[in-house]
């Protein structure tokens, strides 16, 4: 347990990047992720909102404890409560730990705003944050608390997006897209300016550190300006696209009811 834990440090090596190991372990998280959201969302999807609700808040609870946890292992491995400030919850992931709880617990147009970033970004984050998290996995073995907690929390992100649509939870409201748009740059600008005071790198604004970002950052040649402009610029071009592409099969879902029932219609004046 404490080996699992990283006390006093890992001293296992890490299995690696891509390893079997690591693809194994998220590709069976990913399996749980989807199969549990499907079943629970199907059995609750004529339910009232309170019980609807009860899965997401549960979710939230065991998703904040895990990385209350991951902070408290921080402090204690570097016995200074400061390193607190190097496990802030600023990652894209991170937010999940705020729009979850709020999903479960408020109302209104925080609600449908809550429920609209779970969406958006839940399964997204669950696959990058297993699959392409090469800081991770390059780093630590990948049965640790760090790679098993990060792992965790990010398929309860997924978990959450695929249950609240298959419950019937979905909101994407475009009079609050805006609101989407608020809670990321506020984060963003939060995890830029911690980045600069403590030199880690929050929404990967920074540099890849070995995930797919380093594409980018290779691209111009790590420039200090057009990195994280770009960075930002992609969360906004996938949120837009992710409302789009919501809207044109809502459209087309319509347009065929339409069509069956028009049909159907037609049916029934001719046998009359």
């Amino acid at each position: 347990m404490k080996e699992f834990f990283g006390i006093g440090g890992y001293t296992r090596e890490p299995e690696g990047y891509f390893s079997w190991q690591h693809l194994v372990f998220v590709t069976v998280l990913m399996i749980i992720m989807v199969a549990a959201a499907i079943l629970l969302g199907k059995r609750f999807k004529n339910s009232d909102i309170k019980c609807k609700n009860r899965v997401i808040l549960v979710s939230a609870i065991i998703m904040d404890f895990l990385e209350l946890v991951k902070i408290v292992l921080r402090c204690v491995e570097y016995k200074s409560i400061t390193e607190v400030f190097y496990v802030l919850p600023l990652f894209l992931c991170s937010i999940q730990l705020i729009t979850i709880p709020l999903a479960a617990l408020s109302c209104g147009r925080v609600k449908e705003a809550s429920l609209d970033f779970i969406m958006i970004f839940g399964v997204l984050g669950a696959v990058l944050g297993t699959y392409a998290a090469g800081n991770n996995y390059a780093a630590y073995p990948v049965l640790s608390y760090t790679n098993v907690g990060s792992g965790l929390t990010h398929a309860i992100s997924g978990f959450v997006a695929i249950y609240i649509g298959t419950v019937g939870l979905t909101s994407l409201k475009k009079k609050n897209i805006y609101i989407t748009y608020t809670i990321l740059f506020s984060f963003c600008i939060s995890a830029y300016i911690a980045n600069i005071f403590t030199d880690c790198n929050y929404m990967f604004l920074s540099r890849g550190d070995g995930t797919p970002y380093d594409i980018i950052y290779n691209l111009v040649n790590g420039n200090k300006v057009l990195y994280p402009l770009i960075v930002v610029l992609l969360f906004v071009i996938y949120i837009a696209a992710f409302y789009y592409i919501y809207y044109f099969i809502k459209a087309k879902k319509e347009k065929n009811k339409t069509a069956s029932e028009c049909k159907e219609a037609d049916v029934e004046a001719v046998n009359v």
